[in-house]
């Protein structure tokens, strides 16, 4: 791949984070990313049982996880949490025209192949899931179950008011204020957490990967993704063996309830989801250690 000119956040800007002890870990030698370092938070032994593979969407990143991660511990796995190329603590290329579905998810895969990981539980919300659940169908051994919070797969189908009025406004205002958002859509959101939300961004060069992912969503037939993601629906549909949990914020007006309960259809999730009805689209943060203990639960 030729070199990517891109953006380090300085570790200043990731100081005190609150109730996000764990350090980093780093790779820059990803297959087909040489030189680009991938930040994520990986906790519990290599050699556990059950790796509990985190997935972020847009503008969030890893962090996003801080509440399930001590939970998914408690039970001795080991604990993945990626920041996406462009978010977190990873490296951020600096051209708008980077970002593309491919781009992501194949730094996903070969992240995956790159630390060997196996009996693996995917956990995915927002873009955690556009991304993620196209990944299973072609390594389906490596994948026992999966967690599944407000997304969906890129169908082509078309989109949400709520949604629609998401991509208008990073249109609009691709500079936003990012701290500014997230209290927007997680009412009460204390400022100290919405800081550490927007602590990737220092300015706009940091900013591309965060601009460019609502365009990116595939509401049109023709767009990037959209085969792979109509695959993934059939496999899942069809094929998938393995064990599934689902949580639905009803306050979200992104992916609303009703498009969350269509999605638990395609991916043939035997049991009930679970329905949070005081929770918005960032599920992980208003009640991430919730959902993590019910799904664990309903799994035994």
């Amino acid at each position: 791949m030729a070199q990517i000119d891109a953006v380090r956040t300085p570790d200043a800007r990731f100081a005190d984070l609150p109730d996000f002890p764990w350090q980093p870990h780093y790779r820059d030698d990803l297959p087909g990313y040489e030189g680009l370092r991938m930040a994520r938070i990986d906790e519990g032994p290599e050699d556990a049982g059950q790796v509990f593979l985190c997935l972020h969407g847009q503008p969030s990143w890893s962090f996003l996880y801080r509440h399930m991660i001590p939970v998914f511990l408690e039970t001795g796995a080991r604990v993945v949490a990626p920041d996406l190329f462009g978010f977190g603590r990873s490296d951020k290329p600096v051209e708008d025209a980077v970002y593309t579905f491919t781009f992501h998810r194949q730094s996903l895969v070969a992240l995956i192949e790159a630390l060997d990981l196996t009996r693996i539980t995917l956990v995915v919300q927002d873009w955690g899931g556009l991304l993620g659940l196209t990944i299973p169908p072609d390594m389906a051994g490596r994948f026992d179950r999966f967690l599944v919070m407000n997304t969906v797969l890129g169908l082509g189908g078309g989109s949400t008011e709520g949604f629609d009025a998401w991509r208008q406004f990073h249109g609009d205002q691709p500079d936003y204020d990012m701290a500014a958002l997230f209290q927007k859509y997680v009412p009460g959101m204390s400022d100290a957490v919405a800081a550490a939300y927007a602590a990737p961004f220092p300015d706009a060069r940091y900013r591309a990967g965060a601009r460019r992912f609502p365009f990116l969503v595939m509401t049109r037939p023709d767009m990037e993704g959209v085969d792979l993601s109509r695959r993934a629906a059939a496999w899942w549909s069809n094929d998938w063996r393995g064990d599934s949990f689902m949580a639905i914020g009803e306050r979200d007006t992104l992916i609303p309830p009703w498009l969350m309960k269509r999605m638990h259809e395609i991916l043939a999730i035997r049991r009930d989801p679970l329905l949070l009805p005081n929770a918005g689209h960032f599920v992980q943060e208003t009640h991430g250690a919730e959902v993590a203990r019910a799904a664990l639960a309903a799994w035994g």
